[in-house]
């Protein structure tokens, strides 16, 4: 069973341009600390992902990306407050350089992913909210979810790894830089036991699915938390 999203990329995009535009003149404001660790390239050479902080009783982190000379400043999540700020993240490139997928704490035990779209230099957001959240939605269209109190989870929402050589180590032979693999799992405080269960996001048409192969492994893990 597929499950579709519709795109709001032209939106978004424009959403995101007048948010941060002020800023992405010259890059993080004053009192910013770069986590030299942390950079991310592009699998063309073209991008690079920086992460910023600001310490203080609550760090805050921005994340940033520019082009191979250091211009073309973009602010990955403007507008973000609470928790989510406090937290570093993890990014993942397609092979072909137009896709971004943001791993992200949002609080002890839970987390969610970002994905976003390559227009030009720059990435903005692909979905109208986060894709964790949207591959939450889509989990509770599936009959493994019977049962499930939403109330009562702290999702973990993970990306599986394989997304930069499109899953090769799985044996598969999906087109290139068209599939993101979701784990779905409850947190550390949840009272409601899930997956890790697994679900994929085509981004060509906005629609979520689950392999014959991801069938058999979520009825398998269902199966070991009863």
């Amino acid at each position: 069973m597929k499950w579709k999203v519709s795109f709001f990329v032209v939106a978004l995009e424009v959403a995101s341009l007048s948010t941060a535009s002020a800023s992405d003149a010259t890059g993080p404001g004053p009192g910013f600390q770069e986590d030299n660790e942390s950079s991310k390239i592009s699998p063309d050479g073209t991008i690079e992902v920086r992460q910023y902080f600001k310490p203080g009783d609550d760090y805050v982190f921005q994340f940033w990306t520019f082009d191979r000379n250091h211009h073309h400043a973009h602010l990955l999540n403007p507008g973000e407050s609470g928790t989510i700020t406090e937290y570093g993240a993890g990014f993942r490139f397609s092979p072909n350089s137009q896709w971004l997928v943001r791993m992200q704490k949002v609080a002890a035990g839970e987390s969610t992913l970002f994905l976003y779209k390559r227009n030009g230099a720059q990435y903005f957001p692909a979905t109208p909210k986060p894709l964790g959240d949207l591959a939450w939605d889509y989990f509770f269209t599936q009959p493994e979810s019977k049962g499930v109190d939403s109330r009562n989870l702290s999702p973990e929402t993970d990306l599986q790894k394989g997304m930069e050589d499109n899953y090769a180590w799985l044996g598969v032979h999906w087109p290139d830089s068209r599939y993101v693999v979701i784990s779905l799992e409850s947190g550390e405080s949840h009272t409601t036991v899930v997956g890790p269960w697994q679900c994929r996001y085509d981004m060509k048409t906005g629609q979520f699915d689950v392999t014959p192969e991801m069938a058999r492994f979520n009825r398998d893990a269902a199966k070991s938390n009863k």
